[in-house]
């Protein structure tokens, strides 16, 4: 005759007296003792990204002839940043915008100015041509320059190099403090990076950043000599909970 559960919710047995199997618990127990250890890494290694970002303006009391010189300097930035061929990685262009401005005073609404700008970013994996495509850019007419902001790529191998020493580091505590009690490790039972039920989409942080902003245009004999710009390391950490089961040890 077989025994059955006194409620339809209690847990499954291995064939004895109503014992649960320890796979089946949250929990550990005198057979299957269980051990919850965290693993982290903290590596720092060079950058593989420089990001800029190219602000082009244009001012004037007409409408379209303030869009043309637009158009024209944002053509010269783009020419001037394709033109280091391999070293730009990625070339996009953001926000445009042409918008009136209007006289403060007098009951009539007038147009006093037009005001035009257009927004560039370039992604540069030559930072020696990163200092010389800066510099020249702003020695464009009415044109800044933001940045740089240091980065890796979302597929970087320093990310999996983080992650395999945050995993070894957890094993390696979760053995010692099965070592301490006289017993080994028996198996893994969950390993989870931290947060991982509510995770929030990772932005890599924008660091080194700064601002050059020249009105002016230089000529060729007053170029500013290319700006010597120092690669910022990055720090890539990784972190992961890791629960294992241990042989019963002898208390």
């Amino acid at each position: 005759m077989t025994a059955t559960p006194d409620h339809p919710g209690d847990l499954p047995t291995d064939g004895s007296q109503g014992t649960p199997r320890p796979a089946d618990l949250p929990y550990g127990t005198p057979l299957a003792p269980r051990v919850a250890v965290r693993g982290e890494a903290h590596l720092e290694v060079d950058p593989e990204i420089a990001r800029i970002g190219i602000t082009v303006t244009a001012r004037g009391t007409d409408r379209r002839g303030t869009l043309d010189d637009l158009t024209r300097r944002n053509t010269a930035v783009l020419d001037l940043v394709r033109s280091y061929g391999d070293a730009v990685e990625n070339l996009r262009t953001g926000t445009f915008s042409v918008s009136p401005e209007l006289t403060r005073h007098g009951r009539a609404e007038r147009v006093r100015a037009h005001h035009g700008s257009v927004l560039i970013t370039a992604d540069l994996t030559d930072f020696t041509a990163l200092g010389e495509l800066t510099t020249r850019l702003a020695d464009l007419d009415l044109t800044s320059v933001d940045g740089p902001w240091w980065a890796l790529r979302p597929d970087s191998p320093a990310h999996g190099e983080a992650r395999r020493q945050a995993v070894g580091e957890a094993v390696q505590r979760a053995r010692e403090y099965a070592e301490a009690l006289g017993t080994r490790l028996a198996a893994l039972v969950e390993l989870a990076d931290l947060g991982a039920e509510a995770a929030a989409p990772h932005l890599p942080p924008a660091t080194g950043g700064a601002r050059m902003a020249f009105a002016g245009a230089a000529t060729p004999e007053e170029a500013a000599p290319p700006l010597d710009l120092e690669p910022q390391r990055q720090i890539v950490t990784a972190q992961v909970n890791a629960r294992f089961t241990m042989h019963p040890p002898r208390l």
